[in-house]
């Protein structure tokens, strides 16, 4: 398919094994300022499975063929046909040397893919399909292929040459110097990885358990190498727990981290050299905040799992993405847990997928974890991909318990080391290992959409009966679903609050695995009491809960429940109660506050035993959120009536705000410790209330924090309540806060975002002026996510104004940035979704906007965005 047209998809159901496998890679990579040359050897060999005769098809996109080569002969015309994206080779024989040099132009490539330059940095990014844009190859996940790669030069402006695996030679050549790397581990091309620039480095080391020694580097300008400190200890925590956890050690002899400033994704798990996006390595208590410091925790941790979850045992195809992120994204959330609080990271991680998964799983944009097919690989690299996969490795965890799923992973690590493979096989490990049948359960990789699960329970004669009834509504594509197997684990608290025992060894929590439409469980209750149910502990399931809890109840787990999660769950369910309530009649929120005011105080009575799951509990539903429950989507309604509720629990519980915000005043230096981090939390939910209710002293107080503070966390939050709730001073704190930080680039990407995200219309003014600032800059994503992400995803009034501007604004953004970056326009697209949930008037003018910027986008990447957004409105 070529870059801008409809094409024909790529489907699972046509699947072949590459005509030829490419067994060694000889790269040689000349590195000039207007052009670099690249020379490669590719020993190849015919797939075993192919049929005889097969044509060898090379990827290649973009590049200038100089030679071409066989068994170092120049190849016959007759034999091979290059149409600007493949390189068709025929009659090749079974085994042989195939010699390409090819020029390329990285100085000019924008869209950030294959080999680029970053603030005067060469780096490359090759997954899904980079590579191409590298050099000749079969660029497809199941082509492993162990390369050697020399890197040449300028010694004095590129000091440092990296590239996968470990160094084997260097050398200088009058101003120019080389080196080679060598990776023993067979690999896809989508690992491959370069990086030439003058970077400083922070060194370590870390020993593994069986006593090898591993050279830690990481890699960034030197005026951001005290920014390293948290990431290099992040990776050593990373690579113990992986042993500790699953056994798995480090491989090479060196590990490589580099941080770029011009990326599309978060990080990248090349193989020994990751390339990251400096939003997720640097961290300092002056410039990041909590939030960044767990991030770069998270990520750190993320990638280096890859190296088994991915890159020892890597994808068959783009159809398995979720086989290596899904997988990596459970040990990344099992690893954050246990470094930080279990419960406090299972509610962020829940929240983040009923906020941002389910949306994408319930319309336009919605598609299987496994996908059936795709157009652009790039579109599918998302959440459903990535923590609903994550969801499907924790329900085959909770089925099978910690040692058999260890053992799943054993067998899983051990049979497939060094290929390339699928989900079913993931599946096949996990059913092998824990002696279970998981047929039922693949479903969950091939349905699109978010199951309902409906309950509905009675108490007869001492017998408490749970009915369980499953449905999945219909998605694009699939509008039958079958019964999925879906695990529910349950506990019953009696009226002391304690769990009920539910069994005659007296086990208090049992997991109930749905298989059909509907079920009915029964347990025997003592004294034919009616208990509450405590249902999906720990969100067992990625499911939407259907039950109709009374308040009371309600109010009782959220007292009682030792789950953490069915506790925020509970709180949550109160706060969308009072705000639907509020939806018709605002003037209504003093007496919803009066009514969750005893609940809220309870939770702040016991908030400073565990302050970060205080600040979750006392956390309203954002108004995203809000508005995905709502069958039409009503922004401007749903603002005025969070807005009402929140400032009246402002008023309601001014003097507990105080004092926890007094608490949990932390003094010393900063930490960036789970406890600490809590702290904070809970002292800015308490700031929030008292700045939506416009407090007499939350102004100044505000001010102060924002002049005065030691760390970001409480400078932008203080900022981000001074601006959003347009308190006396915000104007000056933000050109303060420019001022300040001016030469610091992922904090001005906050200061973007801070004003992005002002409610109301006249944000829209801002938002144009903003895209005018001399510190805005197209080409840098990070910076294109701040200011235009964050307005379209967080800025639901001003988005969704009613005059249509919001919507015009964003489709002239998206159409200059796909200019010049068209995997972060279809990205950034996705924020028009929930186009045929709006009001007429407000889905007409979505939609007209979007039909007008179809008829401008030159990639395929947009194209196939806009096309499925525009569909879904009829």
């Amino acid at each position: 398919m070529r870059d801008g047209q409809p094409g024909t998809p790529i489907r699972l159901a046509d699947y072949q094994v590459p005509a030829y496998l490419v067994d060694e890679v000889l790269l040689d990579v000349d590195l000039f300022d207007e052009h670099t040359r690249v020379n490669a050897t590719l020993h190849m060999r015919r797939h075993p499975q192919a049929p005889a005769g097969a044509d060898c098809l090379l990827n290649g996109v973009g590049l200038t063929l100089d030679a071409l080569m066989l068994e170092g002969e120049p190849l016959a015309q007759d034999a091979w046909q290059y149409d600007g994206e493949q390189l068709v080779l025929r009659g090749m024989p079974e085994v042989f040397t195939l010699t390409t040099r090819v020029t390329i132009e990285p100085q000019l490539n924008t869209a950030l893919e294959g080999l680029y330059v970053s603030r005067g940095m060469f780096c490359t990014q090759c997954e899904a399909e980079g590579f191409r844009r590298i050099t000749f190859f079969p660029d497809r996940p199941d082509v492993l292929s162990r390369f050697s790669t020399t890197v040449r030069a300028d010694k004095a402006r590129f000091p440092v040459l990296l590239s996968n695996g470990n160094p084997v030679a260097r050398g200088e050549e009058g101003g120019r110097h080389w080196v080679t790397w060598e990776d023993p581990f067979p690999k896809p091309c989508y690992l491959f990885a370069l990086v030439a620039g003058d970077l400083a480095c922070l060194e370590d080391r870390y020993r593994t358990g069986s006593g090898r020694e591993i050279t830690l580097q990481l890699f960034a300008e030197e005026r951001d190498l005290d920014k390293l400190d948290h990431a290099m200890a992040s990776l050593k925590a990373a690579m113990a727990w992986d042993e500790r956890t699953y056994g798995l050690e480090y491989d090479l002899d060196i590990y490589m981290i580099v941080a770029v400033s011009h990326f599309n994704m978060g990080a990248m798990e090349n193989k020994g050299l990751n390339i990251f996006n400096t939003a997720c390595v640097l961290a300092h208590p002056k410039t990041t905040t909590d939030a960044g410091f767990q991030r770069v925790e998270a990520v750190v941790a993320h990638e280096y799992f890859h190296n088994w979850s991915g890159n020892r045992v890597t994808c068959r195809d783009w159809f398995q993405l979720s086989l290596k992120e899904g997988f990596t994204v459970f040990r990344d959330q099992s690893f954050s847990a246990d470094m930080n609080s279990v419960a406090v990271k299972r509610v962020e991680d829940v929240d983040m997928l009923r906020t941002v998964q389910f949306p994408e799983d319930q319309g336009p944009m919605a598609h299987p974890v496994r996908p059936a097919e795709y157009h652009k690989i790039d579109n599918f690299y998302t959440v459903t991909i990535y923590e609903k996969g994550a969801e499907l490795v924790r329900m085959q965890h909770g089925l099978l318990g910690p040692e058999r799923f260890r053992a799943g992973t054993d067998l899983y690590f051990s049979r497939f080391d060094g290929q390339a493979v699928t989900t079913d096989d993931f599946v096949d490990c996990m059913a092998e290992a824990g002696g279970i049948d998981l047929t039922q359960f693949r479903r969950w990789y091939s349905q699109a959409g978010t199951p309902r699960l409906e309950a509905s329970d009675s108490v007869v004669e001492g017998e408490y009966r749970l009915t369980l009834r499953q449905s999945t509504p219909a998605t694009p594509g699939q509008p039958d679903k079958l019964p999925l197997m879906i695990p529910v684990k349950l506990a019953l608290l009696g009226t002391d609050g304690a769990a009920l025992p539910l069994d005659d060894d007296g086990r208090t929590e049992t997991v109930l695995v749905l298989t059909e439409a509907e079920q009915t469980f029964r347990f025997s209750v003592p004294g034919n009491q009616a208990p509450v149910p405590s249902l999906l502990r720990g969100f067992s399931a990625p499911v939407a809960l259907d039950y109709d809890f009374s308040p009371a109840q309600l109010r009782f787990l959220l007292a009682h429940d030792s789950d953490g999660y069915c506790r925020w769950d509970a709180a949550q369910r109160l706060y969308h109660a009072a705000v639907k309530r509020l939806l018709s009649d605002p003037s209504g929120a003093d007496a919803e506050a009066a009514a969750l005011a005893p609940a809220l105080e309870q939770v702040l009575s016991r908030a400073m035993t565990d302050p970060a799951e205080a600040a979750l509990l006392l956390t309203l539903p954002g108004e995203v959120a809000i508005g995905d429950r709502l069958e039409v989507l009503e922004p401007d309604q749903v603002h005025a009536a969070r807005s009402a509720l929140q400032a009246a629990l402002g008023r309601q519980l001014a003097q507990r705000w105080w004092q926890a915000e007094q608490a949990c005043t932390t003094t010393g230096p900063y930490r960036p410790t789970a406890a600490d981090i809590g702290r904070r939390s809970l002292r800015h939910r308490a700031l929030g209330y008292l700045a939506a209710a416009a407090d007499t002293q939350i102004a100044s107080h505000l001010a102060a924090l924002c002049r005065d503070a030691d760390n970001m966390t409480d400078q932008l939050g203080a900022l981000r309540l001074l601006v959003h709730y347009r308190l006396p001073g915000a104007s000056q704190a933000l050109a303060d806060f420019a001022a300040q930080w001016h030469d610091e680039a992922l904090v001005m990407d906050q200061w973007f975002a801070v004003q992005a995200t002002v409610p109301g219309e006249q944000t829209l003014t801002q938002v144009r002026a903003l895209l005018a600032h001399t510190d805005f800059d197209w080409r840098v994503p990070n910076r294109v996510r701040g200011l235009l992400g964050s307005f379209a995803n967080a800025n639901p009034t001003a988005f969704h104004a009613a005059s249509g501007d919001g919507y015009r604004l964003y489709a002239e953004a998206l159409a200059r940035l796909d200019e010049v970056n068209p995997q972060i326009a279809a990205r950034m697209a996705g924020a028009c979704a929930r186009l045929p949930r709006l009001p007429a008037a407000r889905r007409e003018a979505l939609a007209a906007a979007l039909r007008d910027l179809l008829s401008r986008s030159r990639s395929a990447n947009l194209r196939e965005m806009l096309e499925r957004i525009l569909a879904s409105a009829g």
